[in-house]
Formats: C-alpha cells, sequence, structure tokens
C-alpha cells in the first residue's frame, strides 16, 4: 500500500513540476510498475534524448502522445508509416511490418527485426555489450526534434514577416517591430560591427542574425510551460555540430591570405618559432568551431540535467518532504535558464562574428 501511495504521488509531483516548468517535454516521468525501483537515469534521458513522438503523460497506464512519421530507406526502398504503430514500445518487443520487411524499435533506434524474439521478448539479437546487431535502415523520420526546428523556423518566418508589417509611413516600429528592431540593432552595432568591421559587416548580418534567433526561438521553445512541442534541440549535439560546420565554412572562404600567413608562417618571429607554432596555430582551426559545438550543447542539456535531477531526489529519498527544497531549486534553476538560452544564444553569434572578422582582417606589417 505505501509503495503504490508513493507511485501515485510521484506521479502526480512529476506531472505538476512538467507542466509549470517544463525544461524538454510536457510530460511526467514513463509510469513504472509499483514493484519497479525508480531510475534516475532513464528518467532523465527520456526527457532529454530526441524521439520518434512527443510524449505527452500517462493516463491509466496507457501512454498519450503526439505520433510523428516515420520515414525510412530500406533494401526495398522508401518505407513510411506513423510511430503510434509501435504501440509506445521502446524495447523490440512490437514489430511494424510494412512492404514485405519486419521493423522494431529499441531506444528510439529503428532495426530490422529478427527472426524469433530473445528471451526478453524483443526481436533483438543482442551482443555481449548490450548493445543489438540487428542492421538498421537509413532512418529520415520527422522525429521531436526535427519537428521542433522546421516549427521554429515557421515562427521565425511568421515573426519576422509580421515585423516588416509593423512600420508606419515615416518608418517608426509599431507593435511587434517594436520588440525585434532593437534586437536586430543591437547584433549590428554590438555584435557585427565591431568585430567584422563597417566595411564587412552587412555581407554577414543576415547570417548573424538568423544564427541568434534561431538559437534562441529554440532553446525558449524548450522551456515554454503547456507547450506540447517542447524538445531539447540545442541540446542535441548534432544541432550545435551543424551550427558550427557552417561557421567553419564561411570562415574558410572568407579568409584573406593575411589570414592564412598568419597561421602558418607567422610575421615578425624567428624561423624556430614560426616552425613551432604553426602545427598549434592549424589545430585552432578546428578546435575554434568544436568550442562553439561543445560549449551550446553542453549548456543547455546542463540544465536541463540538473533540474530533473532536483525533481529525482523525491523519489530517491522516497519522502514528500523533500519536495519543497528540490522544488524550489528546481524553480531557480529554471529561471536561470531563461538567462542562459538567451546567453548562448548570443555567445555563439558573437564568436561566430569574432572568427569571421579576424578571417577577414587585413594586417599592417612594419618591414
Amino acid at each position: 500500500m505505501k509503495t503504490t501511495k508513493f507511485n501515485v504521488i510521484k506521479s502526480l509531483v512529476l506531472g505538476a513540476f512538467f507542466v509549470l516548468v517544463s525544461t524538454s517535454t510536457f510530460a511526467a516521468s514513463p509510469s513504472k510498475e509499483s514493484d519497479e525501483e525508480f531510475n534516475v537515469t532513464d528518467m532523465i534521458m527520456h526527457h532529454i534524448k530526441d524521439a520518434h513522438d512527443f510524449h505527452i503523460m500517462d493516463w491509466d497506464g496507457h501512454a498519450i502522445s503526439i505520433p510523428l512519421p516515420v520515414i525510412l530507406w530500406t533494401e526495398n526502398g522508401l518505407v513510411t508509416f506513423m510511430s503510434s504503430e509501435f504501440h509506445h514500445d521502446d524495447t523490440g518487443s512490437v514489430i511494424v511490418e510494412k512492404n514485405g520487411q519486419k521493423f522494431v524499435k529499441y531506444h528510439e533506434e529503428i532495426y530490422y527485426a529478427a527472426d524469433a524474439a530473445n528471451a526478453n521478448g524483443a526481436y533483438l539479437t543482442m551482443a555481449a555489450d548490450g548493445h543489438p546487431e540487428n542492421t538498421h535502415p537509413l532512418d529520415f523520420s520527422i522525429t521531436k526534434l526535427v519537428f521542433s526546428m522546421f516549427l521554429s523556423m515557421v515562427l521565425l518566418l511568421l515573426i519576422f514577416g509580421l515585423s516588416a508589417r509593423k512600420y508606419d509611413a515615416n518608418g517608426v516600429p509599431r507593435g511587434l517591430a517594436k520588440f525585434t528592431e532593437p534586437l536586430v540593432v543591437f547584433i549590428r552595432d554590438e555584435v557585427a560591427i565591431p568585430n567584422i568591421g563597417e566595411k564587412h559587416y552587412k555581407r554577414f548580418l543576415p547570417f548573424l542574425l538568423t544564427l541568434f534567433f534561431f538559437i534562441w526561438i529554440n532553446n525558449i521553445m524548450g522551456l515554454i510551460p503547456f507547450f506540447p512541442f517542447s524538445a531539447n534541440l540545442s541540446g542535441n549535439i548534432a544541432f550545435t555540430l551543424v551550427l558550427a560546420i557552417i561557421t567553419f565554412v564561411i570562415t574558410t572562404l572568407v579568409a584573406n591570405k593575411d589570414y592564412w600567413k598568419h597561421i602558418f608562417w607567422m610575421p615578425g618571429l624567428p624561423v624556430p618559432m614560426k616552425i613551432f607554432l604553426a602545427p598549434i596555430e592549424f589545430m585552432g582551426i578546428f578546435i575554434k568551431p568544436i568550442s562553439l559545438m561543445i560549449r551550446l550543447f553542453a549548456n543547455i542539456t546542463a540544465g536541463h540535467i540538473i533540474v530533473l535531477s532536483l525533481i529525482s531526489l523525491i523519489f530517491i529519498a522516497e519522502s514528500v518532504w523533500v519536495s519543497p527544497a528540490s522544488i524550489f531549486f528546481s524553480v531557480f534553476i529554471s529561471v536561470i535558464e531563461v538567462l542562459v538560452v538567451a546567453i548562448q544564444a548570443y555567445i555563439f553569434t558573437l564568436l561566430s562574428a569574432l572568427y569571421i572578422g579576424s578571417a577577414m582582417e587585413e594586417h599592417e606589417h612594419e618591414h
């Protein structure tokens, strides 16, 4: 009876918290059997990783979620179906048969199903390290992170499309434009011009503005309460990797001869020192985008994990008396995250402008 009451309280607290201060999804913890030990790692990973549907909540032992399209390129060509056909199973026990092929889902990865189930009831052949040996098709599915990214693109188009229409005949901003114009001017005057220079900044201002608002709005979407399409997009290292690669490509393409000269043969230094520093400077070309990638990924993910860990203390201690302190500190960290999501968008944009500006800088050397 005690265990049953505890699980009821656990579900209520998790549900209330994620409705009010949602950090990664609009969902409570996955339902557990009454005799199953609460697993902190599984709960946290469930909320921060990508998925093929938006899990909303559990009701009477059944998961309520919004399914998303599964798009696979298989040996027999393109296969599509909705993720609901897996019936919320993530253990590889439910087979979906399409186009003469059978698929199972295990830890949000889709594999070809084995001919027979293993001891755990999953149609998977497990290796000694606990990972499936089954082959899997190319997965181009619209996962919750992909959907969230597309949604943020639509929101950006709507926000700035409406802002562009909110200027009177004299060019004075009205309505939404009063909010967006100061931000645009800030990025122009405090980021683009100081780091790239007045001569070249206009070429890169659209990229920097897109970068800033795209990162910021995706970060915000992961924090908005009562938002069912919340997703930890910036906490996915593939997302931050692509953004860093774009900055790296632009920096490399616009770099002038002075930039490369200062990397491989720095003027004004003795030859032995030039030989010593050249490999270090060359590695710096790749370290800069790597630092961009890791900084954004780590800061956003860390905030989500801290909040979820604080909430988990209630269920680890198995006492509701821990909940006031746990929820207080969780809300405190969530408030800090509201600042962090804007700061991280600004830092990523600022460093991108700095790298681009340094690649285009022209040096005057004394002879």
